[in-house]
């Protein structure tokens, strides 16, 4: 905001509308530190049941944030348009995601399950998630505050569940080309010199993926305990 500011009134300054940029002097606050929460599993299975106490238009919302990654308004923008016939797929647009790239996004069981439990309403703009037709549900700090006294939980953010998700995922072992392909980034594995040339959006490999995801989310709000993976010594013969 201070740059933002400053900027603005050197331009006023420069063309004699104020007499002095008021931000100068000021020292510019420190750059606050990348977040780093994680809900752990436990926390994972609290979210899930606080999430099914909201209607049912409102609780698939953050369901689908734990189950596919995508960002809150992604999620909560989604429309039938953008679903395959089969409901399958949810096909994101550009003009609809943060990088401006388009996402596949291979829907497991339970997600597809999920949407297909919201009842469609009538209207122009087909959203999913939506009570009058027109306009896709709002006010979602409000359902963070009822999630956050449901849960009872250190201090998150909505945001944090995509975080959650892609350290979950790496966790159980799931390749770091696959879940940056998941949740439609660009950096590390796939930039550079590869991200030139290597257009493959691999959705085999996502599909599985996000299918083993949902699962692992299904033991957890069921109470199963989670799978280990067990390596198996060699024998010599």
């Amino acid at each position: 905001m201070l740059a933002s500011l400053s900027t603005m009134f050197t331009w006023l300054t420069k063309r004699r509308i104020v007499k002095r940029n008021p931000c100068s002097g000021i020292s510019r606050p420190d750059v606050p530190r990348a977040r780093d929460r994680v809900l752990n599993a436990a926390e994972m299975a609290k979210f899930w049941e606080a999430a099914s106490a909201e209607r049912t238009e409102v609780a698939v919302v953050p369901k689908l944030l734990l189950l596919t990654g995508a960002r809150l308004n992604e999620v909560a923008g989604m429309r039938r348009s953008e679903l395959s016939d089969d409901g399958t797929t949810w096909n994101l647009p550009g003009s609809r995601t943060k990088n401006r790239r388009p996402l596949t996004v291979p829907l497991p069981p339970m997600a597809r399950d999920l949407i297909a439990s919201v009842k469609s309403i009538a209207g122009a703009a087909g959203f999913v998630f939506t009570t009058n037709g027109r306009t896709p549900i709002a006010g979602w700090s409000m359902v963070k505050s009822r999630l956050d006294a449901a849960m009872q939980i250190a201090p998150w953010r909505l945001h944090d569940v995509r975080r959650s998700f892609v350290t979950g995922m790496a966790d159980l072992g799931i390749r770091p080309d696959v879940i940056e392909l998941c949740v439609n980034h660009t950096s590390g594995l796939r930039s550079g010199v590869a991200g030139i040339y290597n257009k493959s959006q691999l959705i085999p490999e996502r599909k599985a993926a996000l299918e083993r995801w949902a699962a692992h989310i299904g033991r957890l709000i069921s109470g199963e305990p989670a799978k280990k993976v067990v390596k198996l010594r060699t024998v010599q013969k």
